[in-house]
């Protein structure tokens, strides 16, 4: 999880690296804090979007068969 400190620092490293660049050690902070940032996002992103239902006009669930079954893998759902 990416804490808003990380943040933070992604942030304070991108604004050095503008300024005047970055040392080796720097660079590679900021490469891994992208990429535990990038993988949060991804996971909070598949989480929202494995847990939509999707509803016709008549109140029908027409959710697709791949998301119901991602949602009762993930314990979302009772049954498929």
């Amino acid at each position: 999880m990416v804490t808003p400190q990380d943040i933070a620092r992604i942030n304070e490293l991108a604004r050095k690296k503008k300024a005047e660049g970055l040392t080796e050690a720097e660079k590679v902070e900021q490469a891994e804090l992208r990429q535990a940032y990038i993988s949060g996002v991804k996971s909070s992103l598949r989480h929202h979007v494995e847990s939509i239902k999707v509803v016709d006009p008549e109140g029908n669930d027409i959710t697709p068969e791949k998301a119901k079954k991602a949602q009762f893998d993930n314990g979302l759902r009772d049954t498929l």
